[in-house]
């Protein structure tokens, strides 16, 4: 396994997109056991349950799969308490024509990137964690994920410092918005999440000090 692996070669793993109760099991083990793994859970998997699939809607034919209900607690608990670092968005945007198909035979994937401020929010709000911890999951945390493999970057990047990397989301935490798919950005417009009202709307996003995304 990987976990055994790891212990052979002190060797540092992150594993992307956790979607089960067994699995956040068995990495609070190894971070116990002082391994060095990090982890994140999508947005989806962190919102969603497989009963959200309805009548075999393949909006929400996503990989990994959409598991039980069991399975998004222990992941909000493992987000929530550290043992799971970053939240993600999973972005995968599908072309219409790759999800107009049988559950079976679409493609999976769903746009996301759009909806992970707000879903952010919406999570801090639902379970109670503060919301300084669940922003730090999509901005902070990250960074302390990829650490030295940033560079330079490393002490600029996921933190406001003056002569630091201008990369800055400014949010109307006050807004509340609905799920429109054909009003996102991407070009893949399939997510499970159309419809939903959610808390926070991002109004301009700057890159670099640059605006490259406003809302008018």
């Amino acid at each position: 396994t990987i976990f055994e692996l790891m212990r052979g070669t002190q060797a540092r793993v992150h594993l992307c997109r956790l979607s089960s109760a067994a699995g956040v099991e068995l990495v609070r083990r190894a971070k116990a056991e002082g391994l060095q793994v990090t982890a994140d859970v999508s947005i989806n998997s962190l919102h969603l349950t497989d009963t959200d699939i309805g009548y075999f809607d393949s909006s929400a034919r996503v990989t990994p799969p959409l598991r039980q209900q069991r399975d998004r607690d222990a992941l909000s608990a493992a987000l929530a308490d550290g043992t799971i670092d970053a939240l993600v968005s999973d972005h995968t945007p599908v072309d219409e024509d790759a999800k107009v198909l049988p559950f079976a035979e679409a493609e999976p994937g769903a746009t996301g990137v759009e909806l992970l401020l707000s879903l952010a929010v919406k999570w801090s709000q639902e379970s109670g964690v503060p919301l300084n911890r669940a922003l730090a999951a999509i901005t902070a945390s990250p960074v302390q994920v990829l650490g030295s493999a940033l560079g330079e970057l490393q002490e600029q990047l996921g933190r406001l410092a003056e002569g630091g990397v201008a990369d800055l989301c400014i949010v109307d935490p006050q807004a509340a918005w609905t799920v429109k798919p054909q009003e996102l950005a991407s070009q893949g417009k399939s997510t499970p999440f159309g419809g939903y009202e959610l808390p926070a709307r991002v109004r301009c996003t700057l890159v670099d000090g640059r605006v490259a995304f406003e809302r008018r």
